[in-house]
């Protein structure tokens, strides 16, 4: 339990000792959104190898870079690349980095994923605010001994996407020109792709998209007391939606072509979040 709160403690102590300005907005970006942080001014990047207790991500889409600076005239630390389950990190080191920037003093953040469309109302190219998640095959973020400084034992997921910042996706969509969809996160493991089977059972449960990370984040920032907004990026329709083959190409080809639209919409969300 002490072995963990210093971990965080040196591992904020070196971020603090590399960032000028106290951020207020934590980002963590998804498979190809990273191209957001061009957006960011006054940029201080840092390669996760040189972050103390960090683990390094292993994933095509996902440069590993904490990278602070203003965006939207707010100050953010966006991770340009996030740590999955299935790459065989511990949950514990999963969700790390969002222990490290609620001690860092963030309170709001902001969580984006690429996900498979489920809802067949959506397409590939989609943005998508997370409503709920599904996160019943998740390995739990809190499972073991529950640190106080952290949070409750048993915290309440009622509200873990704030209502508010949802109804704030959808003006900022509005203003320009952007359909932003609602709809409910299942987790899936990974890294292998879900079965039609699969598909049609988390349809039944109620899930409009599915992806292989962002709920255990989710769960820990809500565990913090943070504010989060979800957002997905429908990057592909689900396995046995359009009968077609999946792959990560695919997801890459997405988001490299709604880019402009992610990076605009979450810009503009950062300057008119209060």
């Amino acid at each position: 339990m002490n072995d963990i709160l210093s971990k965080i403690n040196e591992t904020c102590a070196f971020i603090k000792s590399r960032i000028t300005e106290k951020p207020q907005i934590g980002i963590i970006l998804g498979s190809g959104l990273g191209p957001l942080v061009e957006r960011i001014e006054k940029k201080i990047e840092i390669d996760y190898r040189d972050i103390p207790n960090f683990p390094v991500t292993t994933v095509e889409g996902h440069a590993g870079k904490l990278v602070s600076g203003s965006l939207g005239g707010k100050q953010v630390v966006a991770m340009k690349g996030r740590f999955h389950y299935y790459e065989g990190y511990d949950v514990s080191q999963v969700v790390f980095p969002v222990r490290v920037l609620k001690q860092a003093g963030i309170d709001n953040i902001i969580v984006t994923n690429a996900a498979g469309g489920i809802n067949s109302s959506f397409k590939a190219g989609d943005l998508m605010a997370i409503t709920d998640h599904i996160g019943l095959f998740a390995p739990s973020a809190l499972r073991g001994a529950n640190v106080k400084e952290f949070g409750a034992r048993f915290p309440d997921m009622s509200n873990a996407y704030d209502k508010e910042s949802i109804k704030l996706i959808e003006k900022v969509g509005a203003q320009l020109g952007v359909q932003i969809k609602r709809g409910v996160y299942a987790f899936a493991q990974g890294p292998m792709y879900e079965t039609p089977a699969e598909i049609r059972t988390l349809k039944i449960m109620g899930a409009d998209a599915v992806g292989m990370s962002t709920v255990p984040e989710v769960i820990t920032a809500v565990h913090s007391g943070m504010r989060v907004l979800g957002i997905s990026c429908i990057t592909n329709m689900a396995a046995g939606i359009l009968n077609q083959e999946l792959n990560h190409e695919e997801v890459m080809k997405t988001a490299k072509d709604v880019e402009s639209k992610f990076v605009s919409v979450v810009e503009k969300v950062v300057e008119q979040w209060k």
